[in-house]
């Protein structure tokens, strides 16, 4: 499951993490009218504009459908556009608008700061080390498992 740490599972210790973060970036946003997940779909799509649904779906840990759900109400409100893939006539491209990117934008200043509030407690070196410890884990987790072919 993963690495005990003074009696914790180091797994459980992460999803905490995740969880405090997620509601103080959460109260942050709402002030610009954004949840969590709609942030990082923004952040995703203007990094790759035209990433499929599936693909956003894939990078930010959800289901089709749940991104699909998403999607709709960032459409509604003017901050995506869905658009036929000019190859593939199942699929669809996405794209942040202008307001999106505006809105976008607006919002993370606003996120950067909570977060170097919350890491205000951390001594000299210790975020560049959590740093490389998450990319060694996300590394590792992407490298296949003996004995499993994919």
């Amino acid at each position: 499951m993963g690495e005990q740490t003074q009696g914790r599972v180091l797994s459980f210790l992460v999803r905490q993490t995740w969880l405090g973060m997620r509601a103080a970036i959460g109260a942050e946003l709402a002030e610009f009218g954004l949840t969590v997940p709609q942030f990082a779909t923004l952040m995703m799509v203007r990094a790759s504009p035209g990433m499929s649904v599936a693909q956003l779906a894939r990078s930010v840990g959800s289901t089709r459908q749940a991104a699909n759900e998403m999607l709709t109400a960032l459409e509604r409100d003017g901050l995506i556009t869905r658009s036929p893939h000019p190859t593939d006539r199942r699929t669809h491209q996405l794209h942040v608008t202008d307001l999106g990117a505006a809105r976008y934008e607006k919002a993370f200043p606003a996120v950067v700061r909570r977060e170097a509030e919350l890491e205000e407690a951390l001594a000299p070196g210790q975020r560049e080390a959590a740093l490389a410890w998450m990319s060694a884990v996300i590394s590792a987790c992407q490298e296949p498992v003996d004995g499993c072919d994919q």
